[in-house]
């Protein structure tokens, strides 16, 4: 009999939570940055092991929200504790815990779902430091279990894949062996050419960045085309104010073909096709505050 359920990696903005959901995965489902609030939407990422199957449910990091978009995402986040096996909170090794983490405990309790501390970022912090920080989670509350874990070197990775699916109760596997990922191949194309427009712009820029993927279709092949298909996409990228606008351009188009380029690399990985991408970047003045918009990009 093998093991199988949700769990869902919840923990403050920039906890590390997309970073340990790719590393889990084995490769990439979310997108990542350095940038708080980089995760927008709940990216589900199918993790097989020997003894079952864990679904991990990656969630955008709960905030004190400014506008009508982070009230949305912070309900998303409430909407997911209720609907999973397990929730992981994920307390970074290098910040202190705060209100902040006190605050998501306290919401994880009202869903009556049990719950691990994962303490990403291990590798940030010295030994001792690190034996500290364990030590102040223990106190913080009853966790089931504690794990150290770092995401970028692999340490405690596996181990704590096979905690997980441990935890979890007896059941078949929910979905057939070789699936990694669960979520519409437009939405993935949207967060990655997200994650390239990210690298690299202003400070007060990154949360007025969406994408929306307007069109993806296959090429027609010529016969005897041995080559991969040829994936045309054409997608918009919105910010809410004319000089963001050329941030993201950049002089003389820079700045976008750069995006482009990385976005369409990526994308090729994933889809392990060509890609034909033309990326129009737009205005939606106050779009994360106007709620016909949110809806238009799927929030």
């Amino acid at each position: 009999m093998t093991r199988a359920g949700f769990v869902s990696l919840v923990g403050r903005p920039n906890a590390g939570k997309s970073t340990l959901t790719n590393a889990l995965v084995g490769e990439k489902v979310a997108i990542t940055s350095a940038r708080p609030q980089t995760t927008r939407r709940v990216i589900r990422g199918i993790v097989n092991r020997e003894g079952g199957q864990v679904i991990l449910v990656d969630t955008p990091g709960m905030h004190r929200p400014r506008t009508l978009l982070g009230e949305r995402l912070n309900d998303l986040v409430r909407e997911t504790l209720g609907d999973v096996d397990l929730v992981a909170l994920c307390l970074p090794a290098n910040d202190k815990l705060g209100p902040g983490d006190a605050y998501l405990l306290e919401e994880i309790k009202k869903s009556r779902t049990p719950v691990i501390a994962v303490v990403t970022k291990a590798d940030l912090v010295p030994k001792e430091q690190l034996a500290l920080h364990l030590a102040e989670v223990a106190e913080f509350a009853d966790f089931q279990e504690i794990v150290p874990v770092s995401a970028t070197t692999g340490d405690n990775v596996e181990y704590l894949a096979d905690l997980l699916v441990g935890l979890m109760e007896e059941s078949p596997i929910l979905y057939p062996e070789g699936e990694e990922i669960q979520e519409p191949e437009r939405i993935v194309v949207a967060e990655l050419i997200r994650e390239a427009a990210l690298e690299g712009v202003r400070d007060e820029l990154p949360h007025s960045i969406a994408v929306l993927v307007e069109e993806m279709n296959e090429r027609p092949q010529k016969p005897g085309d041995k080559r991969p298909p040829l994936i045309d996409i054409h997608a918009d990228l919105y910010v809410e104010r004319s000089s963001q606008k050329g941030i993201v351009i950049g002089a003389k188009g820079a700045r976008l073909k750069e995006v482009g380029k990385a976005a369409r690399e990526e994308i090729e990985k994933l889809l392990a096709c060509r890609v034909y991408l033309d990326i129009h970047v737009r205005v939606a003045k106050e779009w994360q505050r106007d709620p016909k918009l949110l809806r238009r990009l799927g929030f």
